[in-house]
């Protein structure tokens, strides 16, 4: 068998690694060696990890519509709490994800000031944008799994 440590992987703008048989705790221990300010977005389920650096015209769109998102709420007379692309883990689910951006509007006053987030507690975002770019073909046929599927809206 051979190990690497993440540092030792490279990923550049547009590639993706997948990674598979990997216990929740090797998630956590993968999120925690990443840090939390990084250009790379992950994606967990049932011990497949998926870890890729968007391009930056998936950067580009993801800004205009989270920002169209914003006027809306505006013109609304709507309150929010952005989360922007938070890690939102259920363990019990064994699925962990970061969306683009997200919304808490119904539940934002609940989060105001959060620091940390527990959604076997706290409530999921009321809004989860994920931007699928044409350059991101090949992360379609993993959320195209079920297993991928949105479980942020789920009232399960």
């Amino acid at each position: 068998m051979v190990t690497l440590q993440l540092k030792q992987i490279d990923l550049l703008p547009g590639q993706k690694v997948v990674l598979r048989e990997i216990s929740w705790q090797q998630f956590e221990e993968i999120i925690k060696e990443l840090g939390e300010h990084r250009s790379s977005r992950i994606a967990y389920s049932q011990g497949t990890l998926l870890i890729m650096t968007p391009l930056p015209e998936h950067e580009v769109v993801k800004e205009i519509i989270s920002d169209l998102v914003k006027i809306l709420l505006e013109e609304l007379g709507l309150n929010c709490e952005c989360f922007g692309s938070t890690t939102f883990k259920r363990q019990d689910l064994e699925q962990g994800i970061e969306p683009d951006e997200s919304f808490y509007i119904q539940n934002y006053q609940q989060m105001i000031w959060k620091n940390r987030l527990d959604l076997m507690v706290d409530t999921p975002p009321d809004l989860a944008i994920e931007i699928e770019a044409k350059t991101d073909a090949d992360f379609d046929n993993i959320r195209s799994d079920e297993r991928f599927q949105s479980w942020l809206a789920s009232d399960e």
